[in-house]
């Protein structure tokens, strides 16, 4: 597999998963880990991965399902990462598209996906906006090209009857996060937060929306803790991350 230059192979230790990395353009970090973990990927299911980057999300489920799974980057050097991650783990069921996420439905049967995952952008933009000045990085986290209330108009348009959207996000944007979802026909089911450390408070949240579901019950599952006391990581975090 021939790496452009600043592009490195990583595995988890817990599975046999490759995949194309570069800190210059992208990397993965815990909140893809944790995403996938948190997903229900069954053995048939259609799944659509929003907001791609790398393909890590994507590429992390689709040893679960035989359906296809695609995954949707607008960024045509992340789309190509994960394109060569998809060779180079010889997935046959895995397609990339290199494509505004807003556009998804054109090559995506509407109300055919089982489970629609995405790791969106966190950030909102204004003129107070600090945004990265790496290009590729800021489009990652900021909204410049795509927001929250697309993701879930998509995902909406994308799923079947009972489909399920899986996502993580900012625990400060939780409020709209919600009514955004229920706007768009999304019930949100589970959320779990993800604290950085037991007495810290969470930084990250991941939830799982149904496809008309019922707008009560809401279930809210015991805090994902990433790292003990001492610095290291706690049990759960560390089973994800080494096996």
């Amino acid at each position: 597999m021939e790496l452009l230059p600043g592009e490195r192979i990583d595995q988890l230790r817990s599975g046999a998963v490759q995949i194309i990395q570069s800190a210059e353009v992208f990397a993965f970090s815990l909140d893809a880990v944790l995403l996938s973990a948190f997903a229900q990927v069954k053995a048939n299911s259609r799944v659509v991965d929003l907001a791609a980057g790398n393909g890590a999300v994507g590429l992390f489920v689709a040893e679960q399902t035989r359906n296809q799974v695609t995954l949707v980057e607008l960024q045509p050097r992340l789309a190509d990462m994960a394109s060569r991650s998809v060779t180079l783990n010889q997935l046959t069921n895995v397609n990339v598209v290199t494509s505004d996420l807003a556009d998804t439905a054109q090559f995506v049967q509407k109300d055919t996906v089982d489970v629609v995952t995405c790791n969106p952008p966190y950030f909102k933009v204004s003129d107070q906006s600090v945004k990265n000045p790496n290009e590729h990085l800021a489009l990652a986290r900021h909204e410049l090209t795509t927001d929250f209330e697309t993701v879930c108009r998509v995902s909406a348009q994308l799923l079947k009857y009972q489909g399920k959207l899986f996502l993580v996000h900012r625990p400060d944007r939780l409020q709209e996060l919600l009514s955004t979802l229920m706007q768009n026909g999304l019930a949100p089911k589970r959320i779990r937060f993800v604290h950085p450390k037991a007495d810290r408070e969470a930084n990250m949240v991941l939830i799982e929306a149904i496809k008309a579901g019922k707008p009560d019950g809401i279930r809210i599952l015991p805090p994902v803790v990433v790292y003990q006391a001492d610095g290291t990581y706690t049990q759960e975090v560390a089973h994800l991350l080494y096996g």
